[in-house]
């Protein structure tokens, strides 16, 4: 999880909400990736999705068995079918999101009774941490956008004078 938490303090560097993913097997580190869709350009471009798809490259197989995906927020709905559909093991959280959570916060779509694949999740691991990263991230991107707000009303009625 240390090592999703410092992907994600990359993303937020770069501007990015900052997520950062790992995958795991035997204990080896197979890949890792942070949020990346405004650089991207690609709605589905979360920390999750670049890692699973580094780690099949990396396997030479779409399907992750037995491996260990940790993630600083708790996966969405997109990112919640792509960890089913990877058949990977087990997910590790950090934070919880109840807004769009989908491994139990908001919907849990990782134990719906008809779907062919579950895994074990762990939600919580070092979930100050990154909530904190979080809330610093939209806490200084609230206080940028009231400053541009503030500059560019005072440039407005500069220029009314």
């Amino acid at each position: 999880m240390r090592r999703a938490l410092a992907l994600a303090k990359e993303a937020g560097e770069a501007g990015e909400i900052p997520v950062g993913a790992v995958l795991v097997k035997d204990n080896q580190l197979v890949a890792g990736g942070f949020n990346q869709p405004i650089r991207r350009h690609d709605p589905a471009a979360h920390a999750e999705i670049l890692t699973l798809r580094e780690a099949g490259a990396a396997l030479g197989n779409y399907r992750l068995i037995d491996t260990t995906l940790y993630v600083t927020l708790e996966p969405c709905m997109m990112c919640a079918g792509a960890l089913i559909h990877s058949r990977i093991k087990r997910l590790v959280f950090g934070a919880a999101e109840p807004k769009t959570g989908a491994a139990g916060s908001f919907i849990d779509l990782l134990t719906l009774p008809r779907l062919n694949h579950y895994m074990d999740v762990t939600g919580g691991v070092l979930e100050e941490e990154c909530s904190a990263l979080l809330s610093d991230f939209f806490r200084r991107r609230r206080a940028e956008k009231k400053a541009l707000k503030r500059q560019r009303a005072e440039n407005g009625s500069d220029s009314a004078s």
